[in-house]
């Protein structure tokens, strides 16, 4: 049995979890890592400018390219420590690249 929420295992018998008080489940869903960057998408490059980010996220936006960055979800960067990491659908990569060359 375990915890839906903290995800702590217990053994058979117990039905809530003492920390959360929530009802505990037989398993775990599986958890969405970064298996869909991994399979899907590759990295095509990275950069701590934000402009540079509000830039490339507008030409492919317009050209339709399914792409994530890494790094950019609070609309924040930190310049010079963690840079935000463009990848892009490997279909669409050579799109991609071929609009972005100015960049790359």
């Amino acid at each position: 049995m375990f915890c839906p929420k903290c995800k702590a295992e217990y053994r058979t018998g117990i039905t809530v979890c003492v920390d959360c008080d929530v009802p505990l489940v037989e398993r775990l869903p599986e958890e969405k890592e970064e298996h869909l960057i991994l399979t899907k998408y590759e990295e095509l490059l990275y950069t701590h400018d934000p402009g540079l980010v509000a830039i490339i996220k507008s030409i492919l936006d317009g050209a339709g390219i399914a792409y994530i960055f890494q790094g950019d979800s609070s609309g924040y960067l930190h310049p010079m420590i963690v840079p935000a990491r463009l990848f892009v659908e490997k279909e669409e990569m050579q799109k991609a690249r071929d609009l972005l060359k100015d960049f790359i």
